[in-house]
């Protein structure tokens, strides 16, 4: 079955290696999944940019079982409302609605929404090594992080450690990257930085919110 999308060629292409990841590995990772222009237009949203004023010290755990732990993980979070979204992030929003629906046809998946966080790491803060599937909810099948750090630099810290049965693999917060894997199968954690992170965090869920 071809899948019909009002995407370009590079988003198909991109679309094509993430599938390809995830069937061999369960975990992929692209550059430029957004442009410059589009990660700068949600970095200078007022969320953004007064991100620590607004944002919410996020949890550990789900519903009423959560819980805040400074010492587990250290950052602020704020979760996207698909119906009010300014535009840069309903863009996105759009892009990985498109990137559910070319994994469900490629990978006989069955993707039916997605839930995203816009996501603050002050500097120093971290998430110890984890899994993103719960224990009492096995909803979330695919994590998907994009980043929207400008010039990020290796000596700055903050990647994300994947941990894999033959080794870890890090991948720094470069801008416009996005990563994709298993929720249920990978853990990871992020280290400390020496500059605030920002990324757009997500979730592929076999469940409509």
């Amino acid at each position: 079955m071809i899948l019909h999308l009002s995407v370009n060629n590079a988003l198909l292409s991109s679309f094509n290696t993430i599938a390809d990841g995830l069937a061999t590995d369960g975990f992929s990772v692209i550059d430029n999944f957004l442009s410059e222009a589009e990660v700068k237009a949600i970095t200078s949203l007022d969320g953004f940019r007064n991100g620590l004023l607004h944002f919410k010290k996020a949890g550990i755990g789900r519903q009423q079982d959560k819980q805040i732990n400074e010492t587990i993980r250290g950052d602020y979070i704020q979760w996207i409302d698909k119906t009010t979204a300014p535009q840069p992030l309903h863009l996105y929003l759009k892009q990985i609605d498109d990137l559910r629906m070319f994994l469900n046809q490629s990978l006989f998946l069955s993707l039916k929404d997605a839930e995203i966080h816009q996501t603050i790491y002050p500097v120093g803060s971290y998430y110890k090594r984890h899994l993103d599937q719960f224990k009492k909810d096995d909803h979330r099948k695919l994590s998907v992080i994009c980043y929207l750090n400008e010039n990020w630099q290796e000596e700055e810290g903050g990647q994300l450690r994947v941990y894999f049965p033959q080794g870890t693999k890090d991948i720094f917060p470069v801008a416009g990257r996005l990563v994709c894997f298993r929720s249920d199968l990978l853990e990871h954690e992020v280290l400390p930085a020496t500059r605030e992170r920002l990324s757009l965090t997500g979730w592929m869920l076999d469940r409509i919110l």
